[in-house]
């Protein structure tokens, strides 16, 4: 059966996840980390990809971003996978592939999940155990959001400038937040859409997505055949 392409809509949000191949690291020290974010930042300037959010695990990476147009978050990490890799693999003299596939992608609803999505990022050292709290892990953007430390290849998103009227309101409220944490709903539904990619929504949202790009989002309804009504 032939793969259904990546559900992808120009200038809407998109949750991605790139993991190692067979889980092994695709980072090992810091001048990985600083390399991987500098051809990052440029790919995502040549593609046009807003890069709202980000967090680099040893053996992963996740990236919250939204693209001009339905081709640029494909070649963007192309574009960094063919710089990084064949880097990578010199360094440590290895060969072969360092990713596992293609990246995972859930397309996400601004108004209702965007701010979610990107506490679930900043979080995500921190349920890995890799990070006592968000600001202990260096290989994030979170810094950036709680204005610890300005991040150029960071693009903040709408959501997160709504959050207050000056940088300080925007900051504090973005680290209770974050502080806060998700509850178990949240955590759950995020969780599903981060791993089998798709989208992240409301109902309301998923069924308007189904009419729009005419594919199945919701689940589809034991015993009959999915079908989208023509507008």
């Amino acid at each position: 059966m032939a793969r259904q392409p990546r559900l992808i809509l120009p200038h809407q949000p998109h949750y991605i996840v790139q993991r190692g191949n067979d889980n092994q690291p695709i980072f090992r020290d810091d001048e990985d980390h600083e390399r991987f974010l500098g051809w990052l930042k440029e790919a995502a300037r040549a593609y046009r990809v807003a890069i709202h959010a980000y967090v680099l695990m040893p053996n992963h990476l996740h990236l919250l971003a939204t693209p001009s147009d339905e081709e640029g978050l494909a070649a963007m990490m192309q574009k960094v996978g063919r710089l990084y890799v064949p880097w990578f693999n010199a360094k440590y003299g290895r060969s072969g592939t360092l990713f596992g596939g293609r990246f995972r992608t859930a397309l996400v609803d601004p108004v209702q999940y965007l701010l979610p999505a990107m506490a679930y990022l900043a979080l995500h050292p921190v349920r890995c155990q890799a990070a006592y709290a968000p600001l202990d892990y260096r290989w994030s953007s979170h810094a950036h959001h709680a204005g610890v430390r300005p991040d150029s290849l960071v693009t903040d998103h709408a959501r997160y400038w709504e959050l207050g009227n000056t940088p300080f309101q925007r900051e504090a409220a973005y680290s209770a937040m974050t502080q806060q944490g998700l509850n178990g709903d949240e955590l759950a539904i995020i969780d599903a859409a981060v791993a089998k990619g798709g989208a992240l929504g409301s109902h309301t949202y998923l069924v308007d997505l189904e009419h729009k790009t005419k594919r199945q989002i919701l689940p589809a309804k034991r015993g009959r055949p999915f079908k989208v009504k023509e507008a």
